[in-house]
C-alpha cells in the first residue's frame, strides 16, 4: 500500500531550510577534497568530520546496512558508489551524494564533480545533468503535475544525446530519507499527482553517456551502466511553496 503523500507546515520547511544550508556548505566543503590521489574512504572521513560540525548525522550510515557515510561513485558507477580502498585519479568523474539528519529531518543533495581536467565529452555530460536538473526544478509549481518535472529532465537530457537512467528515482524527503511520491526522471507531462504547497522532492537527475540501463554490482548497492560508459548525478532538495519552487539546499 502506497503512503500518501505528506505536506510539511511552514514550520517543518524552515528546519529543512536549515538543514539545506547545512547540507549545502558540507557538500562544496566536501568537493575541495577531490583531489588525485585520494582514497573514498578519506572523502567519506571528510565527510563524517563536515557532518558533525554541523550538529548533524549521516543520513545513509547504516540505512537500509549501507557501510558508508555518503555515497561517492566514480566513471560509469552511477550512484549507491560504498566509499574503500579506490584512489581518484586525474580525469574521473565522481558523484558525491550527501544525506544529512538535522533536528530529526533529511536533506539530500548530490552533485558530480572531476578529478583535475576531464575529457569535454565529461565535461558536456556534467553540465547537461545540472542544466536537467535545473529544467525540473522549474516545473515544480504547485497545481503542475509531478511528471511536468520528470518531462522537462527527460526531454533536456535526450535533446542532448544523452539517456535517462529509469531504474533509480527522486522521491520525497522530510521526517524520512525516502517519502512518497517517487519522481521519475522521465515520462509523459502532465500526470502524477498535482504539485501542492508544502510538498518537498528530492529531484534527481542520473544521466547517461550511453545506454539508459543499469546494473548493480555484486556488493548488493553500487549502480553501475549497463555498457560501461560514464554517468552523471545532481541532486536539490526542493519545496514546493505559493511563490514557486525552493531549492534549500543550494
Amino acid at each position: 500500500m502506497k503512503h500518501p503523500i505528506t505536506l510539511k507546515s511552514p514550520e517543518e520547511i524552515e528546519i529543512l531550510r536549515q538543514a539545506g544550508k547545512r547540507l549545502a556548505s558540507i557538500i562544496k566543503e566536501l568537493s575541495r577534497s577531490l583531489k588525485s590521489g585520494i582514497t573514498t574512504a578519506e572523502v567519506d572521513g571528510i565527510a563524517e568530520k563536515l557532518i558533525a560540525s554541523h550538529d548533524a548525522q549521516p543520513a545513509f550510515k547504516g540505512y537500509r546496512g549501507f557501510p558508508g557515510c555518503i555515497c561517492i561513485s566514480i566513471n560509469q558507477e552511477v550512484v549507491h558508489g560504498i566509499p574503500g580502498k579506490r584512489v581518484l585519479n586525474e580525469g574521473d568523474l565522481v558523484k558525491l551524494d550527501v544525506g544529512i539528519i538535522y533536528k530529526n529531518y533529511y536533506s539530500d543533495t548530490a552533485l558530480t564533480a572531476g578529478v583535475g581536467q576531464i575529457n569535454p565529452q565529461l565535461e558536456n555530460l556534467l553540465n547537461v545533468t545540472k542544466d536537467a536538473l535545473y529544467k525540473g526544478i522549474a516545473q515544480a509549481q504547485a497545481n503542475n503535475h509531478l511528471s511536468d518535472i520528470s518531462h522537462a529532465v527527460q526531454s533536456y537530457a535526450e535533446k542532448n544525446n544523452f539517456s535517462v537512467v529509469r531504474d533509480f528515482v527522486g522521491h520525497g524527503i522530510g521526517r524520512s530519507l525516502h517519502e512518497e511520491p517517487e519522481l521519475p526522471n522521465f515520462g509523459p507531462p502532465h500526470c502524477g499527482p498535482v504539485l501542492t504547497e508544502g510538498m518537498v522532492l528530492a529531484i534527481e537527475p542520473m544521466v547517461n553517456i550511453g545506454t539508459w540501463q543499469t546494473k548493480i554490482l555484486n556488493d548488493g548497492w553500487t549502480v553501475v551502466t549497463l555498457d560501461g560508459k560514464p554517468s552523471a548525478h545532481f541532486e536539490h532538495t526542493v519545496a514546493i511553496t505559493k511563490s514557486g519552487p525552493e531549492i534549500l539546499t543550494e
